[in-house]
């Protein structure tokens, strides 16, 4: 059975001033299972950061620039985060919200569409197709 001790008991970790907390529910209902690598690093860091009530001020370029993401990315992660119910946020500000039951499943976002291309052939059937797609 493996040892429940301290592996090194002089550095033992200590409550000292602000402190920020993980429900452990996130891992063991699945709410991690269904966040992408940059909605963890981004819901982590506004756990980490956040006040008593999960507030936290920090702009998003320095956000962006704290955790080397570039502004698409975090639109995209903080809109999801939004979508599963797990922060909000309005004008500068966000906050980190009570976990939900169970976790918000959403759909995966379509991949970028492929820009027009002008000055090239285009055969009818490609025509057709990105009108349809619109």
């Amino acid at each position: 059975m493996i040892s429940r001790e301290p592996i090194n008991p002089n550095r033992i970790r200590r409550i000292t001033g602000s402190f920020s907390w993980l429900d452990h529910r996130l891992l063991h209902d699945g709410f991690l299972t269904a966040m992408s690598p940059q909605e963890m690093l981004l819901y982590f860091f506004l756990v980490l950061v956040g006040d008593k009530n999960g507030i936290s001020f920090y702009s998003y370029d320095k956000i962006c620039a704290l955790l080397k993401l570039e502004l698409d990315a975090f639109i995209q992660a903080r809109d999801r985060l939004v979508a599963r119910s797990l922060i909000a946020c309005e004008a500068g500000r966000y906050q980190v919200l009570d976990l939900p039951k169970k976790p918000v499943i959403i759909e995966r976002p379509p991949p970028a569409k492929e820009p027009l291309r002008f000055g090239a052939p285009y055969q009818l059937a490609e025509i057709f197709k990105q009108l349809a797609n619109k």
